[in-house]
């Protein structure tokens, strides 16, 4: 993702800043998603693993990236108190 683009976006509902998700964190996220307990925010399943991710500052809420598109709707973000080994930093 382009660096002036990823400076610009923010969390639609916490105005947080985002950044790219790490390796480690996405593969604790799509192992989560892997075993059907993840779910977004408006609670439908987040059936699909993920390529690519955003991540607000406070490392809470990740909104996934569509074929390097950022899916940056409120109710699609995915929290991550429902990923039991999502890492801290």
């Amino acid at each position: 993702m382009d660096r002036k683009l990823l400076d610009l976006l923010c969390s639609p509902d916490t105005r947080q800043p985002l950044s790219l998700l790490d390796a480690t964190g996405l593969d604790a996220l799509n192992r989560a998603i892997g075993s059907g307990a993840v779910l977004k925010a408006d609670g439908s399943p987040q059936a699909q693993t993920l390529r690519e991710a955003l991540l607000t500052r406070d490392r809470k809420q990740v909104f996934r990236v569509d074929d390097g598109i950022p899916v940056l709707l409120a109710e699609e973000a995915i929290a991550t108190t429902q990923i039991a080994d999502f890492p801290e930093k």
